[in-house]
Formats: structure tokens, sequence, C-alpha cells
């Protein structure tokens, strides 16, 4: 999130963070939309129990209110219902810490060393109604190291989400995002960069 406050904030940046949403007041976000100047908002999830659908309709009425046209989920836990899921399809971006459809789901990182993959990295997709299976906007990769533990490797992987979750929200707040069924193009192209190669050879 913070990562998205601070690109936002360039003048040449296409969209504009105009309210935080937490469904827990002691998250840690919180305080750090306040410092970036943005308002924020806390809608306890607990009280609601589990009724998922009427905690949405707070959210909902929360983000008419205020204008919303992007959701970008970031360590929201909480998991939302088809119907809402459906009603912001294409306007709803989540990021994993795994380069889907590889290890969805919980400990993505422990799930890449228990496989012995050479290559890990984040993912921003569009949220769909199943976990973590949404149409793919952008990835990035970082290698993994023979002694990588969970924890080293989620390290490498946030620099990486840090990266990419902005760059995926320019392309879309641009226009520059086309889904084609479960497909996202980029409109006029992208520059796909280098290959990785992991471990490196000669």
């Amino acid at each position: 999130m913070a990562a998205l406050i601070g690109a936002a904030s360039a003048s040449d940046f296409p969209a504009e963070i105009v309210l935080v949403v937490s469904n827990r007041a002691d998250a840690g976000g919180l305080e750090k939309a306040i410092a970036g100047g943005i308002p924020t908002l806390t809608i306890e999830s607990r009280p609601f129990g589990k009724d998922r659908a009427a905690f949405e309709a707070v959210l909902q009425s929360a983000l008419d209110r205020h204008g919303i046209e992007l959701i970008c989920l970031g360590g929201f836990m909480r998991l939302f219902t088809a119907e809402f899921v459906q009603r912001w399809y294409g306007r709803m971006l989540n990021i994993h810490p795994s380069l889907l459809p590889s290890f969805p789901g919980l400990e993505p990182q422990a799930q890449a060393l228990r496989a012995g993959v050479k290559i890990s990295g984040a993912t921003v997709h569009f949220v769909i109604p199943e976990t973590d299976a949404g149409p793919i906007l952008m990835q990035g990769a970082v290698a993994v190291r023979d002694d990588d533990t969970p924890e080293t490797l989620a390290a490498r992987i946030l620099a990486i989400e840090h990266r990419i979750y902005p760059a995926a929200l320019r392309l879309l707040a641009a226009g520059q995002i086309r889904l084609e069924g479960d497909l996202c193009r980029t409109v006029g192209g992208a520059d796909c960069g280098d290959t990785l190669v992991s471990p490196a050879v000669k």
C-alpha cells in the first residue's frame, strides 16, 4: 500500500488514491495512509461474523460515497462473496507472492521451496471468485537460492511486489490493459525485458 501511495503522489500517475479501507482498526497500513495524507476508514468485520454479504453492503456503500473506481487489495485476508467480486470484475486488483498459477493460497514461499523451483516472484492479478486465479496483469521474478528460507525468499519477493503493483496499476488506470476472456493484454505491447535464468549460466 505504501508503494502505491508513493507512486500515486507523482504528478503524471494516472490514478489517485482517495481512500484506504481496513476491516481491522489495528492494521498498520492505516497509520501509513494517514502519514501520506490519505483518508482512511475502518469497517470492522468481526461484528458481521460469517455474514459476508452484510459486511460487503456497508463496504460498497462507503465505496460509492467516495466515488471509488478501482480497488487494490493489499494484505486483506477476508474473502469476498462471488457477487461482490463479479460486481468489481476488471476493477479489483490483488498481488500474490508467487508466479501464479503456481503456489496459490497460503505460505507460497514455503510451497516454492518445497517444490524446489529455481525462480519465484510475485503476480498482480484481477480478483475473481476463485482464490488467486484471476487474469494476470503483471509478474516479477527473483532467483531462488539454495540457502533460502521462506523468510529470506519472501523479503526478496516483497521488493518485487513494491515495483510491480504500482506499475500494474499505472497500466490499468491509463487504459493500457484489455481483458480478452481470461487473459490480460497490454495495449500497444510492452517491453518484456531480459530473460532470467537461475542458476546463472555462462
